[in-house]
């Protein structure tokens, strides 16, 4: 341990002597002070003021070759007043025919022409507010931080700008007001300071500072701007009430009183923001609604695990990236897991009323989600380089309505639960260091016996250090987090018994199984040390534990505890045009994993790689060998189960993204060693412009799978545990469907759909005998004489000694799933900050055991047999500023 501190502080000490001068020389802008009338914002840039200023230029080309002149030429100027900041931009072009102007949604503006500034108004070489615009006026804004590696793409600021096409080129007009950025109150600024443009039809980018395609950040490789004296950071309180009404129509169901058929409710709320200070703000929600947000995408779960789902509300997302603390680097199902997961806030009651507890009824009415009553954060970065974020969330103590006979009555389904989260970061040495900590609690307020299954007090923390140098070529990273749990001895039981733990498992003697204990405490941390950037070549080596007792879903996500794991990987990019190619990566991973017992749960490697041509046309593919380890979820709770080795394809190709119509194929192919296991998914894109107001894409999928393993279910016979698997067909097919009108930059017509068909038919029933053998030695198949199916009650029967007597018995577990979720949002800003919604949702759905997959019957099936559930909304609300 010494040995590893001491390297730890060495590689500090000496990135000192290694901060290289290789970034390219910074340039300064200035910004002038208006001393008559402001400009009038309409992109024309013919105001007096704008007259008596000069030009700024010198852009530099980045893609498609960087460090060279621009095609086309980009001027800009800049002016201020005590409460706002204009920026002109004049983007010259010699064929102002072939500008792209696509009118959309906020915010989707990537198919079209586009003008940027980014402002590093903290200064702190990490954190950008970005203002952007195409040549049609839609809006493009976010924040970066983390040196541009996390986006913030859901901060939707209130500030205005105008374009203009011309017959030089076209223009866009920018008034950004303080109030909508954060800095220090100093008498003179300095900032960070970037002007970006895309030209949509040469996809070519050009930056005022030239940044290079391989550096290893991007907001400290800003230019400087400076002149602005003399402003105050000003008094910052937004307020944003809403009302919303709500019609919910679905289908009646006989008798139920619950059920009549159509519900209609009203609502109000409020959203707001406070300065605190220059440099934090506080935002709150009292009783929100997010009835706009699109609905979840349907998916078929068979595994032990939760599914992820990404977060939508709007106030969970807007300031995210302060508060976010993943467990591990990279892609996939591991990056997924973190500390603090919003999607907990507001989540689904965790109770449904059973007989067991004493419940009576014959009817009953479930609440969808726990309502949340208010929510308030603190977020900003002060003038001493401290990032802070403070969350807390209250969610109402929640009721089913019960009906036995005509008697009501009620039942609380999820208790009165207040959720905390606080995140800390202190940058160093230019942003080149940085350490912090988070901290989260769930604090449940429990009365009744039947909900004392969930923990009443769980609380998470973590710390984590990152360290970059050599003009951020080379990085490392430290993350230490921990968790402890208090509850009665059932919360904690089912804790150790869930899919994240499996402390029950029979074999585990390493793990302490102890169905009285009241407190659940665990550890965990990560370490990779690596170089990313300044160079074609790039590669990390790392590796994370987690102990046995680690757990965050009470506010976190995590689907694996009790893992040792290593890796390294390496990658080589070319970014610039070298024969036929425009750019070409291709990257390498191999990695281990074990549990604490010291049994080896996977180790595997893959090589993948992509590259762009010429004409713009592209692929990425690569290729995956996992070797066989074993699984402690594969038998739900039993002892550790080999998995069979595998191989796992995969390709992904696209066509010219300039076009106005644009194509791309997925394909995947996953065999196991087995010979009988397989799956094979397709998916084929369509993006088609069918005018500048009018865009539509179409995502269809297929997956066919072969599992020879698929856990069915667990049967006790005589004390011993029978662990039952079949052999499952599964068909599922779908498409994604968008459709997006925008009559105005302001205006916007946003239509969604997914039909949704899933089926699974099981054969080659069979019981787990030797669960570490391999290949079949793991398990034996019933033969026709132990198995019988009764078709009258829909059960299998099984007779392991043949004896004519049936030992036990389980549901037949064929299905097929059909679902259709819609949306059509029609979203107006009538006023900057001010918006009305009109909302109509649509889901269809239906379930049968049959296992049977017939698309053209399953889509017919789907609308003309499964009812319609619809809600209409309307919601309005109103900015206004103080």
């Amino acid at each position: 341990m010494k040995g590893f501190i001491a390297t730890i502080l060495g590689v500090i000490l000496l990135s000192g002597l290694l901060l290289a001068n290789g970034m390219p020389k910074k340039k300064v802008c200035l910004a002038y002070r208006i001393t008559q009338q402001a400009p009038k914002i309409d992109g024309k840039l013919d105001d007096p003021c704008w007259k008596r200023v000069p030009y700024q230029d010198t852009f530099v080309q980045i893609n498609p070759v960087e460090n060279i002149p621009p095609t086309e030429k980009t001027r800009f100027k800049i002016l201020y007043d005590n409460k706002n900041l204009y920026v002109g931009i004049m983007a010259y072009d010699s064929d102002p025919s072939k500008i792209e102007h696509r009118l959309s949604r906020r915010d989707d503006v990537e198919n079209s022409d586009m003008l940027a500034v980014g402002l590093d108004s903290y200064f702190d070489h990490r954190t950008a507010f970005v203002f952007g615009v195409n040549a049609a006026g839609v809006k493009y804004d976010m924040i970066l931080s983390e040196d541009g590696d996390r986006k913030d793409e859901s901060w939707d600021p209130v500030w205005d700008v105008k374009t203009t096409i011309t017959d030089s080129g076209w223009i866009a007009e920018m008034r950004i007001p303080y109030s909508q950025i954060r800095f220090a109150n100093k008498p003179q600024q300095v900032w960070g300071f970037q002007v970006m443009r895309h030209i949509f039809r040469k996809q070519e980018d050009d930056m005022w500072q030239y940044i290079p395609k391989d550096a290893a950040g991007l907001v400290s490789y800003f230019g400087i701007l400076k002149g602005i004296k003399g402003i105050k950071t000003p008094m910052r309180l937004e307020l944003l009430p809403y009302a919303v009404s709500n019609l919910h129509s679905y289908p009646a169901e006989k008798g139920d009183p619950f059920a009549t058929g159509r519900d209609f409710k009203m609502n109000a709320g409020l959203d707001g923001k406070i300065g605190i200070t220059s440099d934090l703000t506080a935002d709150f929600t009292v009783n929100p609604d997010f009835g706009q947000v699109e609905a979840d995408p349907s998916q078929v779960n068979l595994s032990a695990y939760e599914t992820f789902f990404e977060e939508k509300r709007p106030f969970f997302i807007e300031g995210k990236n302060i508060f976010q603390f993943p467990l591990a680097m990279g892609d996939g199902d591991m990056a997924q897991e973190k500390v603090f997961y919003s999607r907990r806030i507001g989540r689904s009651p965790h109770y449904y009323p059973a007989s067991s507890d004493g419940f009576k009824y014959d009817y009953l009415k479930m609440p969808e989600q726990a309502r949340i009553l208010g929510a308030a954060k603190i977020s900003g970065k002060t003038q001493k380089g401290w990032s802070i974020g403070i969350l807390n969330a209250v969610t109402n103590r929640e009721y089913a309505d019960l009906d036995d006979q005509g008697k009501r009555s009620k039942a609380e389904v999820e208790p009165l639960t207040n959720y905390f989260v606080s995140r800390l970061q202190k940058d160093f040495n230019n942003g080149n260091t940085s350490i912090g900590g988070i901290f989260t609690s769930t604090n449940r307020n429990i009365h009744e016996d039947y909900l004392k299954f969930l923990v009443r007090s769980a609380y998470t923390g973590g710390l984590d250090f990152r360290h970059q140098w050599d003009n951020k070529t080379y990085f490392l990273s430290l993350k230490l987090f921990g968790s402890y749990l208090q509850g009665d001895a059932q919360a904690i039981r089912r804790i150790q018994e869930s899919s994240a733990h499996y402390f029950q498992r029979p074999d585990a003697d390493y793990l302490h199984y102890d169905t009285t204990r009241t407190t659940f405490s665990g550890n965990g941390g990560t370490f990779n040390i690596g170089r990313v950037g300044n160079g074609r070549w790039r590669y990390a080596i790392g590796g994370l534990w987690r102990s046995p007792g680690l757990e965050l879903n009470d506010l976190g996500f995590l689907r694996n505890a009790d893992q040792i794991m290593s890796y390294v990987w390496i990658g080589y990019r070319i970014n610039n045009p070298v024969g036929i190619f425009k750019r070409v990566s291709i990257n390498s991973n191999l990695w281990q994993m074990m549990d604490y017992g010291g049994d080896r749960l996977g180790i595997g490697g893959n090589i993948n790689g992509g590259a762009t041509f010429m004409n713009y046309w592209g692929f990425y593919l690569g290729i995956n060998r996992q070797q066989s380890g074993f699984s402690k979820s594969l038998l739900r709770g039993g002892p550790l189960a080999r998995t069979t080795g595998n191989w796992n394809l995969w390709f992904h190709g696209f066509t010219d993204q300039r076009k106005d119509n644009q194509l791309g194929l997925s394909a995947n192919i996953h065999l196991d060693d087995d010979k009988i296991s397989k799956s094979y998914n397709v998916s084929f894109g369509l993006s088609s412009k069918l005018s500048n107001r009018f865009n539509l894409t179409v995502r269809p999928f297929y997956n066919y799978t072969v599992d020879n393993l698929q856990y069915v279910t667990t049967e006790s016979v005589n004390g011993n545990e029978r662990y039952i698997f079949g052999r499952i067909l599964r068909h599922t097919f779908g498409s994604v469907i968008r459709l997006n009108y925008s009559p105005t930059p302001v205006l916007s017509i946003q239509y969604y759909g997914q039909p949704f068909i899933a089926t699974g038919k099981y054969t080659h029933f069979k019981r787990i005998t030797n669960p570490r053998a391999h290949g079949s030695g793991r398990y034996r198949e019933f033969t026709d004489a132990q198995i019988n199916y009764d078709g009258d009650n829909g059960v299998y029967q099984i007779d392991e000694n043949a004896d004519g007597t049936t030992d036990y018995s389980f549901g037949l577990p064929d299905f097929n799933i059909k679902e259709f979720r819609s949306n059509l949002v029609v979203r107006w800003e009538y006023r900057p900050g001010s918006t009305l919604f009109l909302v109509w949702t649509q889901n269809r759905s239906g379930y049968e055991n049959q296992g049977i997959f017939n698309l053209s019957s399953d889509f017919r099936n789907l609308f003309t047999k499964t009812e319609a559930d619809n809600v209409f909304l309307v919601k309005i609300n109103y900015w206004f500023s103080i």
